[in-house]
């Protein structure tokens, strides 16, 4: 990362709740949707205590986002739809999975792939 973290100018949830929009004082700006947001929390859930207990998490296809509550001024908290909401994410991470988005996504397709997951939530029974 660069010697001053950029700092968010502005953080908008799109009115279907599908899509977090983040801009930087640094100029640059990125669409987030709310499944890569969320297969992507920092939570200890998501993440574990290390890289072998990260888990993959499926099925998020039509998720969404309820809140965004401030984290003092660090950070912000997702709240979803699938009551996950436990995942802090800092505005150095936010700024990494837009910078990154290609990447993360296609390892994450890929894992999905590999353990015969899908992005589709289960079906209602």
């Amino acid at each position: 990362m660069s010697a001053t973290p950029a700092w968010p100018t502005e953080l908008r949830l799109h009115k279907d709740r599908k899509t977090l929009s983040v801009s930087f004082d640094n100029g640059e700006s990125f669409d987030l949707a709310v499944e890569y947001l969320r297969v992507k929390s920092p939570s200890a859930e998501v993440q574990g205590h290390s890289a072998e207990e990260r888990k993959t998490v499926p099925g998020k296809r039509d998720v969404a986002v309820l809140e965004v509550l401030p984290v003092g001024n660090y950070a912000v908290r997702l709240v979803f739809d699938d009551m996950h909401s436990t995942g802090i994410f800092g505005w150095d991470y936010l700024l990494d999975l837009g910078r990154n988005r290609n990447k993360y996504w296609q390892e994450y397709l890929d894992e999905l792939a590999a353990k015969n997951l899908t992005r589709d939530p289960p079906a209602r029974r």
